[in-house]
């Protein structure tokens, strides 16, 4: 696999148990990420028993689990038991709940804590440097911008993701994440800028092999696609000129 002299964190983000050993089996993947709605399309229904395999799996490396309640106190339980399952769990909070209050007070009780955190759902540069203000120096964290979001709405993610890194310098144990990627052209964008990890579906990890590959033999590994494709499919079109003649 060329690397493309990538020095950011590549983490696998998912809740299919058999990718997730796949990936692990990876040394170039340095973390797994999960949440709610990927464990719910991979039909989880157990969310600590599906967090007690995925550790079995990853062992050395850092997986973020999330809580999923909506009020701060209930938010805190959920985090202190999911933080307890082990020493390389890091416990998912969101910016915010669904009344819009921001989870400030409850990231700092829990960093003061010594809860790994990553902060998830960010979208705005108000709101890193509010989460800023919430980390412990000595703890490690992680805030997630969703970035490849940012980029739906038509606006361009990096100047937030760059400004994001040198206001977080203050925090030297606290790392951005890249979130929600939606090709391969964001883990290098993502690297370039000097952002500390990015995670991706394994879908796009697996294109990975493609960094620097020449475009004039893709331009031609593409026509003979289209080629064989063809072929293969029985494709035939009636020739104009026996039309003609007829």
């Amino acid at each position: 696999m060329s690397n493309h002299n990538l020095n950011i964190k590549l983490f696998s983000d998912g809740a299919d148990l058999d990718g997730i050993k796949a990936m692990a089996a990876n040394e170039w993947i340095h973390g797994f990420t999960t949440n709610p709605t990927l464990m719910r399309k991979a039909g989880v229904t157990d969310y600590k028993g599906f967090a007690g395999d995925v550790l079995d799996i990853v062992l050395d490396r850092p997986v973020s689990f999330e809580v999923f309640a909506d009020e701060f106190e209930e938010m805190k339980h959920q985090a202190l038991e999911i933080a307890s399952w082990g020493k390389n769990v890091f416990v998912k909070i969101p910016v915010m709940n669904t009344k819009k209050e921001f989870s400030g007070e409850l990231i700092r009780e829990l960093a003061k804590a010594g809860v790994q955190l990553n902060i998830t759902a960010v979208m705005t540069m108000k709101q890193v440097s509010a989460i800023v203000e919430c980390l412990d120096d000595e703890v490690p964290a992680i805030i997630s911008v969703f970035a490849g979001r940012i980029a739906d709405t038509g606006i361009d993610p990096i100047p937030i993701m760059t400004e994001a890194i040198a206001f977080m310098k203050q925090k030297p144990k606290a790392e951005l994440l890249w979130a929600s990627p939606r090709e391969l052209l964001n883990i290098v964008q993502a690297n370039d800028i000097g952002c500390h990890i990015i995670t991706a579906t394994n879908d796009i990890l697996k294109k990975l092999s493609l960094l620097g590959k020449d475009h004039h033999e893709y331009s031609l590994e593409t026509v003979k696609m289209f080629y064989q494709d063809a072929l293969s499919a029985g494709f035939t079109i009636p020739d104009a000129r026996q039309r003609m003649s007829a």
